[in-house]
């Protein structure tokens, strides 16, 4: 029998899953809508939102004050980061990146 490898765990358990701060990520590049969203989270952590899950997560963000809408282009409603979207995306992520940090150093231990 083949051992699992790190990467092969990672692509199959290892899917970051938190639909609010992945829609705040995408927008950090700029402004996005709906598709490109998903494409771009995609690309950027292998997690693939469904459109319930997507438009909730934009719902509950627009209502936060943490993305807003842009003017409709064609059918397509683009979206974008406020400036205290980054704040809390920034802050989210900074509480990720010692979590991870601490999590792995564990794991070296064993």
């Amino acid at each position: 029998m083949r051992s699992t490898t790190a990467d092969e765990v990672s692509q199959e358990l290892g899917h970051y899953s938190d639909p609010p701060t992945l829609v705040l990520a995408s927008l950090a590049s700029g402004p996005k809508h709906g598709h490109a969203m998903v494409d771009d989270i995609e690309t950027l952590c292998g997690t693939r939102l469904g459109p319930g899950t997507l438009y909730g997560a934009i719902a509950r963000l627009e209502a936060q004050g943490w993305i807003e809408p842009l003017p409709p282009e064609e059918r397509r409603r683009p979206y974008r980061i406020t400036t205290e979207g980054v704040r809390v995306l920034r802050a989210k992520l900074a509480t990720l990146h010692q979590f991870s940090k601490a999590g792995l150093k564990r794991l070296e231990a064993l």
